[in-house]
């Protein structure tokens, strides 16, 4: 019975961190982690690092699949990287000063309000229109908000894949499926990170869970980014929306049971 019930909890965990990141870029930890904390009581320093390390090919195989559909930004991709990199130190460096961390659930409600923003006020940009914006201008937006995203995802300690998202729609003009792609090249470094040092600070995970919630946020990631890059604009704005919205009801209602 336990191990049918691990099998249910990661695959659960799985496909909503996976439909996430293959549709919207979004972190895995903001899914699995509450997730296995709530359902299967791991340490949640334990549970996020799980949920980055599933994170790390979860967000690589969705980047190669929107790289292959030409949907991904490479270049101010690792600009916006290494932006993100060093100033989620500084903000990790900043909240390790202050008394406590507030806002706690800001990933939570920022997923659901981005969901809403995408039904309601879809992103209709084209590569056309995207690619007019001068390089010179692209890299250096693209530095200011690496430093934005890093900044708060470091001193939070979530939401850098629904910032990314936001920022390369709304301040880079990405149209939706090049800023999905680029977000998740991004979140397959940063994860990265984030997993090894989780790992290092806690030491290792329970190893059949993270293989499980590795493989099942694989699995759907993959299936998630195939259909994304095959769907007509409107319709993968209102499906993002919807997922998003979904999954930020969802982690809310997780973080309750949990409290």
């Amino acid at each position: 019975m336990e191990i049918l019930k691990i099998i249910v909890v990661t695959l659960l965990a799985g496909a909503g961190a996976g439909i996430g990141t293959g549709f919207a870029g979004m972190s895995a930890a903001a899914v699995i982690a509450p997730v296995l904390t709530v359902f299967l009581g791991i340490d949640a320093y334990q549970a996020v690092g799980i949920a980055l390390a599933s994170d790390v090919l979860a967000s690589a195989v969705s980047a190669y699949t929107y790289g292959k559909n030409k949907n991904l930004d490479i270049k101010n991709g690792l600009v916006m990287l290494a932006s993100v990199l060093v100033f989620t130190v500084v903000g990790s460096y900043v909240s390790s000063l202050l008394p406590s961390k507030t806002m706690g659930s800001f990933s939570v409600f920022m997923t659901f309000l981005l969901g809403i923003k995408f039904i309601v006020r879809p992103v209709m940009t084209t590569k056309e229109s995207m690619n007019s914006i001068p390089m010179k201008q692209r890299i250096i937006r693209s530095g200011i908000s690496g430093i934005v995203v890093g900044f708060i995802c470091g001193f939070v300690g979530a939401g850098g894949g629904m910032m990314m998202l936001l920022l390369l729609t709304s301040v880079l003009g990405y149209e939706l499926k090049t800023a999905v792609g680029t977000s998740v090249l991004i979140m397959t470094f940063t994860a990265f990170t984030g997993a090894v040092s989780h790992f290092a600070l806690s030491g290792a995970p329970d190893i059949p869970i993270l293989i499980l919630c590795v493989l099942f946020t694989l699995i759907f990631a993959r299936l998630a980014a195939l259909f994304a890059n095959k769907a007509e604009p409107k319709t993968l704005n209102r499906l993002t929306g919807v997922v998003l919205v979904i999954l930020g009801i969802a982690v809310f209602a997780f973080k309750l049971i949990g409290g």
